[in-house]
């Protein structure tokens, strides 16, 4: 009888609902907050968006090519790996697991249950309890089969979607840019200057608080084995979500500002329940929480669903737990590196000490994806000049200037914080004697 393997069963629509579904969570509703606190101004504020609307296009273009020419299971893993060595690939496994994913994963848990807490009295104890509960309910939809999760991914993801659209079409129609309540309309550009009274230093801050709500744009690599046609369907997946998400933010920005007074859009915590009750009093609350909670749920679906394909993939290669490599028989999912995240991911939540370790090492996140930019070009140059492009009109400056970015925001982190930084990086660094043993192990058997 011949082992089990994956099942390709994503498609196009799926692979991009994966990428905007992943990547809008909960941060465009509260971080654009820690944009207009940088840059005051409508305009530098929608720039700012769209910066980082254009970086992270520019991660999926160099995402898309290497795409196109790996699709083994893995993504970023896989990836460093073959333009490296084993051991960059091991160590960006490793704080996946750990700390990065795993981390994530506890934190829009735990924010999926605050919002639940807003229909629902819970305790701190009981908000964790509904947190794992959503782990454990949608490790449980990914480990009965990838053709169920990636449905249950899209349908959420067009909820989401539908529901953001309808939050921005009622605030132009109930909304007046002549409302006392959407002053920040006539305010910043035309007054202050395009940045408003921010510096560039602030709006290199603010490019980087963008960014970190386009997180996960590359998470669908990760499930390349599963994809049908993965060589075409994730390159167009990856840029195309992108985009979604990027207009997307531009038009909820907008909407933000349309209905909302400058100074509440530079200092609320909840703008996107400000925007909501401005327009529709008391019971906009109660909209925003609903979406915040399909639009966290759907991207801890994503989430959840790639993370274990990294962990199979690297067990398969001797550098992870060997137990993990094995896939279900009839499922045809990788259910025990499921099982193993499920349950690292409910301690981080059960003991809260996810929100140290993610900070401490997020910004890690930007040194791998330089280096990822670095290794398309090393291995675009292993190929034969002919190979063909995914973007071929952004070859080769889209990698270099994503690769001088990515670096700019680790170095630019680790000025910002040293202490925590080093911290960090350390903790990433721990991997390397950790796979020094593993590898001799594996040469020994």
């Amino acid at each position: 009888m011949s082992a089990p393997r994956l099942e390709r069963a994503i498609r196009l629509p799926h692979a991009t609902a994966l990428v905007v579904g992943t990547i809008i969570g909960v941060a465009i509703f509260v971080q654009p907050a820690e944009v207009t606190g940088q840059i005051p101004s409508l305009w530098g504020a929608l720039l700012v968006w769209l910066i980082a609307g254009i970086l992270t296009l520019l991660g999926a273009i160099v995402t898309a090519e290497l795409a196109s020419i790996n699709d083994d299971t893995g993504g970023v893993y896989v990836f460093l790996r073959e333009a490296f060595s084993p051991l960059m690939g091991f160590l960006w496994g490793w704080a996946m697991f750990w700390t990065m994913h795993t981390g994530i994963i506890a934190a829009i848990s735990v924010a999926f249950a605050r919002y639940v807490g807003w229909f629902l009295p819970l305790g701190e104890t009981a908000l964790r309890l509904v947190a794992v509960a959503a782990i454990a309910g949608l490790s449980w939809l990914n480990y009965t089969g990838v053709r169920q999760s990636s449905r249950v991914q899209t349908a959420i993801t067009v909820i989401k979607v539908g529901a953001i659209v309808l939050m921005v079409a009622v605030a132009l129609a109930l909304g007046t840019a002549g409302d006392p309540a959407a002053t920040a309309l006539g305010t910043g550009a035309s007054e202050t200057g395009l940045l408003g009274d921010g510096t560039a230093t602030a709006f290199l801050a603010a490019i980087g608080a963008g960014l970190f709500a386009f997180g996960g744009w590359h998470m669908v690599t990760y499930s390349a084995g599963e994809t049908v046609d993965a060589k075409k369907t994730i390159p167009r997946s990856v840029i195309l979500g992108v985009c979604i998400v990027t207009a997307a933010y531009l038009l909820l920005n907008f909407a933000y500002f349309y209905v909302l007074p400058l100074e509440t859009a530079m200092t609320s915590e909840r703008i996107a329940a400000d925007a909501a009750d401005a327009v529709l009093g008391s019971g906009g609350a109660a909209f925003m929480a609903a979406l915040v909670i399909v639009s966290s749920f759907g991207a801890l679906t994503g989430i959840i669903l790639a993370g274990p394909r990294v962990y199979q993939a690297m067990a398969s290669h001797g550098l992870f737990i060997r137990w993990a490599a094995a896939l279900h028989p009839d499922r045809k999912t990788p259910h025990r590196a499921i099982l193993l995240q499920a349950v690292w991911a409910s301690v981080l939540v059960m003991t809260a000490s996810y929100r140290a370790l993610f900070t401490l090492v997020i910004y890690t996140e930007w040194i791998f994806f330089g280096l990822m930019a670095i290794g398309l070009i090393v291995l675009r140059r292993r190929l034969p000049p002919d190979t063909p492009l995914v973007a071929r009109w952004a070859w080769p400056w889209a990698p270099v200037v994503f690769a001088l970015c990515a670096f700019a925001i680790a170095i630019n982190a680790i000025l910002a914080d040293p202490a925590d930084s080093a911290m960090g990086l350390g903790l990433v660094l721990i991997g390397v004697p950790v796979y020094l043993i593993v590898s001799r192990r594996n040469a020994a058997v």
